[in-house]
């Protein structure tokens, strides 16, 4: 090692050798180029209250001192890596070996956890950076060497007292795509200098005559529709994941399909209120009370328990509680062999059922299963690993459930979430072969339905390629009320309600659709975005920021939700406000959307035309937002060339494109019109 590579580390002895328990010191990492301004922001850190793990005294190298180091990393609360010029030219050195030891220690963690805080020292761009994927999926604080503001030491306190959620892997490309995804941006092309100039000057006309910020007014609140928790009913009953206890603990994915499908057969019994996955998942590894999981998710009754597999054996516990006194109601144990597993979901839906006084009319229809304990092991795998919706999550789940359909061809549960698996990794576009995907979603939701009828996810599926790539929308709608009189508390098929409403009729009947999903899954931050981005095309701007504003103090890292809200913000003629909410987008995509149409809307024009510049390069897959942009920088022909583009691509968000507000300008152009007859959008009706 050398003594440069030495000096690229994060000195960090100031604290006790730690003896493996994550502690509430925070790690700085640096180049040895950046030392100053590396002290200068552990001066600041410090001087508000945090522990920061850096030393310069220290810089002695050897297996000691390395070994010091992997420990810090492992047991720090919070990894904060300074990025600049200077990281971006070097290819190596050991501040690399500390950012990949980072990255590998998230692997480890749930998605919903605060560990990497990237600070940038200068003005290096997210897609020159050379970084680690994960550094682009989180928010970066940008400072003047190590000037560190003082909100970003406040929210440094904030986590280290309280850790927030991190982002998923997720973030959509596109407004209308029904779950988001990150992508890795590609490198921006730069412009020439007279080009550059002369963009400027286009902006700057556009500017004085055309003030789109006031265009999109909204109106004056209607009648409130901020989300506060749902009130619990008394037949009403949470499923909370059943804990592995598997001798080497490595059938979680097991024991999370167990609790998954249970939910899927409980929410089909008559009368019963079953909040979804993401909202019961979202207690897990927490220490919530079973009366505090009550109140977040308006229920009476928890249902717990644990898994044991081993081979093909299995012990299952499950007890019912009530939320408001902890009283155990029932519990049960089942000593099976795993394809009995079915069986034993039938026999734990039918006890809550009585307990709970619903009556069964009908044994609990589950759809037809597969007879393949190996199968069924793949599609519980495939549920597993799909949870995330990153990309390589997504990829492995297509392999998981291909693989499932293999060995049995009439699993119909495998085929529709195959096609399901497919419709997500469309929507998180990327350089992918669309008309195939498109194809491969088509033929297995197909396979679903015909395998089972009764199975909603098929027909979910089955809607959402016909409204991406047919603009079939009467078929998707007949799609969906299939789906709906199945299950008409299937959280999914809202949404997807929600996002076929906008499309063929107006926004407050989509509004309707989001509320629900709302109710039936009120942890899940998705449907709250989705109501929010609602309001906001229906005019109501200050009701879509109470919206956002709560599902922000939820959960502030979750994808979209500050995007959302900068363009309620910018609805409401403060630009200011829209660009410091854009800022704080976690999400690179969205967060580039965002800003390039806040610094317009303060005539902040060379900003503008750069952020324009920086959306053009990595428009992959997100052509439908280059197209608003230059709606809203009143370049008519630039966003009917990126609309077309948008339509030739699939992209989900022409779902939204007759009341997009960004189209204000369009809307008297013919071509306007015809565009929106291009893709089958019928006349709005009343809703």
């Amino acid at each position: 090692m050398t003594d440069d590579e030495q000096d690229n580390r994060t000195g960090g002895t100031s604290g006790p050798a730690m003896s493996g328990a994550t502690t509430q010191a925070v790690f700085l990492s640096y180049a040895s180029q950046d030392a100053v301004a590396a002290r200068s922001l552990c001066e600041s850190l410090r001087a508000a209250g945090v522990e920061v793990w850096f030393d310069q005294s220290e810089l002695r190298g050897g297996d000691a001192w390395d070994q010091t180091i992997r420990r810090q990393i492992r047991d720090c609360a919070l990894f904060i890596p300074i990025i600049s010029e200077n990281t971006a030219s070097r290819p190596e050195g050991y501040f690399r070996l500390e950012w990949a030891l980072a990255e590998q220690r998230t692997q480890m963690m749930s998605r919903n956890k605060t560990f990497i805080l990237p600070v940038c020292i200068d003005s290096t761009p997210e897609s020159q950076a050379d970084v680690p994927d994960s550094f682009l999926r989180v928010q970066w604080t940008r400072t003047h060497a190590g000037e560190v503001p003082a909100a970003f030491s406040q929210r440094v306190r904030a986590l280290l007292v309280s850790p927030s959620p991190a982002p998923r892997a997720e973030g959509p490309v596109s407004p209308g795509a029904p779950a988001p995804a990150a992508r890795v941006p590609g490198r921006v092309q730069r412009k020439g200098l007279y080009g550059a100039l002369a963009a400027i000057l286009v902006l700057g006309a556009a500017l004085a005559v055309f003030r789109p910020w006031q265009q999109l007014q909204g109106r004056p609140p209607a009648a409130s529709v901020a989300v506060e928790p749902p009130v619990a009913t008394e037949k009403s009953v949470a499923v909370l994941p059943f804990t592995d206890m598997s001798e080497k603990h490595d059938q979680e994915y097991f024991s999370d399909g167990l609790s998954e499908e249970l939910i899927d057969v409980l929410s089909r019994i008559p009368n019963l209120r079953v909040p979804a996955r993401t909202s019961s998942f979202s207690f897990k590894g927490k220490s919530a009370t079973v009366g505090e999981i009550g109140h977040a998710l308006g229920v009476t009754h928890v249902l717990e328990g644990s898994v044991r597999k081993s081979g093909d054996h299995v012990r299952i516990t499950a007890q019912l509680v009530r939320t408001d006194n902890g009283f155990h109601l029932w519990s049960q144990s089942y000593d099976r062999e795993v394809r009995d597993v079915f069986a034993v979901q039938d026999d734990i839906a039918s006890a809550v059922a009585e307990q709970l006084k619903t009556a069964l009319l009908a044994p609990v229809d589950t759809g037809k299963q597969t007879a393949s304990t190996e199968a069924h092991n793949l599609y519980l795998k495939g549920r597993y690993v799909m949870g995330s919706d990153s990309v390589e999550g997504l990829g492995q789940a297509v392999d998981l459930f291909q693989q499932a359909t293999h060995l049995d061809p009439n699993y119909a549960q495998a085929w529709a979430w195959l096609a399901y698996a497919h419709n997500r990794q469309i929507a998180q576009g990327g350089e992918i072969d669309m008309p195939e995907m498109h194809q491969q979603a088509m033929q297995a939701a197909q396979r679903a339905i015909a395998l089972d009828p009764s199975y909603t996810v098929g027909y979910a599926a089955f809607a959402t390629t016909n409204m991406q790539f047919e603009h079939d929308w009467s078929v998707a709608e007949r799609l969906l009320d299939k789906a709906s009189a199945l299950d008409r508390n299937d959280p999914l098929v809202m949404q997807i309600q929600g996002h076929l409403s906008a499309a063929i009729r107006t926004p407050a009947a989509a509004i309707r659709f989001f509320h629900q999903a709302v109710d039936t899954d009120p942890l899940n931050m998705l449907p709250r975005k989705y109501l929010g981005r609602g309001l906001y095309y229906d005019r109501q701007s200050a009701e879509a920021v109470v919206v956002l504003k709560r599902a922000i103090e939820l959960n502030p890292q979750f994808p979209g939700l500050h995007y959302e809200l900068g363009r309620a913000l910018l609805q409401l003629n403060q630009p200011d406000a829209a660009i410091a909410a854009f800022e704080a987008e976690p999400d690179l995509t969205w967060r580039r959307n965002g800003l390039a149409l806040g610094y317009f809307a303060a005539h902040r024009q060379k900003e503008a035309q750069a952020a324009l510049d920086d959306l053009v390069a990595n428009s992959a897959g997100g052509e439908f937002q280059v197209a608003e942009a230059y709606a809203f920088f009143g370049q008519k022909d630039k966003a009917f060339e990126w609309l077309d583009n948008a339509r030739e691509r699939h992209d989900p968000g022409i779902i939204w494109t007759r009341h997009d507000p960004l189209f204000d300008s369009l809307g008297a152009d013919p071509r306007f019109a015809a565009f929106l007859e291009s893709v089958h959008m019928p006349v709005a009706s009343a809703g």
